[in-house]
């Protein structure tokens, strides 16, 4: 059975994609966390963190990245432009899924947040 995550990343993947993207890798792991989506658009590489929220009962899917979550991901996107030894522009974007009728809503956040 494929989980809500892995669909909510690939309905993100697809839209992004559809804007312009190019799929780098999924899911990179490393100590630090873990990033979703590495895209590129244009020369900028683009870590994307997809969040999911079905019930807006404890915030919704952008209030869900907080500050510790933001910490994450940075260091992670610092890790895998160190390791692949990159010096190229870089952000920080969030997709934000909900459900409504007869789908889901997407928000695409470009440049979320900031070191």
């Amino acid at each position: 059975m494929i989980g809500v995550g892995k669909q909510a990343e690939d309905a993100a993947l697809d839209y992004l994609q559809r804007q312009g993207l190019t799929l780098v890798v999924r899911n990179y792991r490393c100590r630090q966390g873990e990033v979703d989506l590495v895209m590129e658009q244009g020369r900028t590489l683009v870590f994307v963190e997809v969040r999911y929220r079905s019930n807006p009962r404890f915030g919704g899917a952008l209030e869900s990245v907080d500050a510790r979550k933001q910490a994450k991901l940075l260091l992670c996107a610092q890790h895998y432009l160190t390791r692949h030894r990159l010096d190229r522009p870089a952000r920080l974007d969030v997709v934000a899924l909900t459900p409504e009728a007869g789908g889901v809503r997407i928000k695409w956040v470009q440049d979320a947040f900031r070191a």
